[in-house]
Formats: structure tokens, C-alpha cells, sequence
């Protein structure tokens, strides 16, 4: 009888891949507009940056692949409301402002949706507490 299979628990994320078109003009918006650490960059392919501890890696498509579609990642903010001006301030395109979203026990879940140089949303969200 063969040993049993390990259980597998996947509980933290090490990178995230957003797929562009314009390598120079991601890099420049995840850099400039909203002010994440850049760490390095493979010229023409990739950028990465750090987010808190997990890597953002930037990417170009394999030649002759198919476009990969993007997920929504949710940025974790103190003050949504200066957060989304600064982003506003800085030409973010803006889906949505901060809205209040739902009332829990202890806090107010606060969302705001934007959108990347490429297209791609991505939200802040705020834990405010009462």
C-alpha cells in the first residue's frame, strides 16, 4: 500500500502575476501612481515589485500564447477616502469611489475600484473601525 499523500495547505501567497501589453508604461504606473517598492526588472518581460511582502510581478505575454485575463487584487489602505484622492490626483482611472460596503461587529468594510495603465481593476479596501 503506498504512504499517504502529505495534506497540502496553500496559505500565503508569494507572487501575483498581472499580464500587460506596455512593460515601460505598467512599470511607470505601479512605480509612480501608486508608489509600490521596485525591485527589479528582466528588460522587455517583467517587473517586480514588493507589496507588503508579496511579490507583484509585472508580465509580458509568451510569444504566440493567449492573452491571460487578470484577477482583482484588493489593496489594503488606513484611509481609503486620502488613498483614493491621492490615486484620483495622480490619473487613476477610477471605476468607483470609496463606498461603504458592509457593517460588521467591530468595523466598516470600505471598497474602491480602479483600474491599472493595462486596464485591469484592482480595488482598496479599508477595515474602519468603530
Amino acid at each position: 500500500m503506498p504512504a499517504p499523500t502529505p495534506t497540502l495547505a496553500l496559505t500565503q501567497i508569494g507572487q501575483i502575476l498581472i499580464p500587460v501589453t506596455d512593460l515601460a508604461r505598467a512599470t511607470a504606473f505601479y512605480r509612480d501612481a501608486l508608489g509600490m517598492q521596485f525591485l527589479f526588472e528582466v528588460p522587455q518581460r517583467m517587473a517586480f515589485f514588493d507589496c507588503g511582502g508579496i511579490r507583484l510581478m509585472l508580465g509580458m505575454p509568451e510569444p504566440n500564447s493567449e492573452p491571460v485575463g487578470a484577477g482583482m487584487l484588493y489593496y489594503k489602505v488606513e484611509d481609503i477616502q486620502s488613498a483614493a484622492r491621492a490615486l484620483v490626483e495622480r490619473g487613476v482611472a477610477q471605476i468607483n469611489g470609496p463606498q461603504l460596503i458592509a457593517r460588521m461587529s467591530d468595523h466598516d468594510l470600505w471598497l474602491g475600484e480602479y483600474r491599472d495603465s493595462e486596464g485591469n481593476p484592482f480595488a482598496l479596501m479599508s477595515e474602519v473601525r468603530r
